[in-house]
């Protein structure tokens, strides 16, 4: 009997040493981002519709020294992307339509490698604040002509027939305490997908606020009503960067 209760405690043993071992050798990058608790958030979870500044198929949390910047395509002239530049850094937006029992960001991020390496560039897979993400390298050159590169920090999250991907630049792209405030706004972003049929990776369709004026530089900045203090402005649509491109 002691001899069979000795076994037993080489199993229990044993089993424990293949369980550590297992966590250990367990990829990171196959956590999962709890996207329901944190956000981003789909519009049905969005706790009140008040206080954002509306953009169509995104609303944006307002935030002191926020500039919003909506970028368009050349060739459709259509609104494809929404910049936030906040102390020097910025998150450009884009959310995309996905089908209802599949996730498009491992995808994705394939293709952001094989565009980033076509161009060459290189790229880091790694496990950030919302998961698997993408770090690129484009050659670039420096003001003093040196060569050097410019780096983007590509983040994706995927909710209920909706894609939002978000692109750090700047400091942010490398720095993780300059990137805090832009990732606290990523999460509080609301996607708003719509009835309409779409076929995955359409652009969810984007718009000026109803109530933005254009100044005569082109600036657009909300009425006073509510939070006037922490209003984003905005600046005309402008094209957008090639590196933020998908397919």
């Amino acid at each position: 009997m002691e001899k069979d209760l000795e076994v037993d405690a080489d199993l229990e043993t044993a089993e424990k040493d293949t369980e550590d071992s297992t966590a250990r050798d367990s990829d990171p990058l196959d956590e999962v981002y709890e996207r329901e608790l944190h956000g981003p958030f789909d519009l049905d979870e969005a706790e009140e519709s008040e206080g954002y500044v509306d953009l169509g198929a995104l609303r944006i949390t307002p935030h002191e020294g926020l500039q919003l910047r909506l970028e368009i395509e050349e060739s459709s002239q259509r609104v494809i992307a929404v910049t936030l530049d906040l102390a020097g850094s910025s998150l450009q937006l884009q959310a995309f339509a996905a089908p209802r029992s599949e996730i498009l960001w491992p995808e994705i991020r394939e293709q952001i490698g094989s565009s980033v390496e076509s161009q060459g560039g290189s790229v880091e897979e790694l496990n950030g604040s919302f998961g698997p993400e993408v770090l690129a390298k484009l050659p670039a050159q420096a003001a003093d002509g040196s060569k050097g590169f410019r780096a983007a920090r590509f983040i994706g999250v995927d909710g209920p027939r909706w894609f939002l991907r978000g692109v750090l630049g700047g400091p942010a792209a490398l720095e993780p305490d300059a990137a805090a405030e832009l990732e606290a706004l990523f999460r509080t972003v609301v996607v708003i997908r719509g009835d309409s049929p779409m076929p995955p990776r359409d652009l969810l369709p984007l718009s000026l606020p109803k109530d933005a004026v254009p100044d005569a530089q082109g600036s657009v900045a909300a009425d006073s009503a509510g939070n006037q203090a922490v209003q984003p402005k905005m600046s005309a649509p402008r094209r957008g960067p090639e590196i933020t491109e998908i397919g």
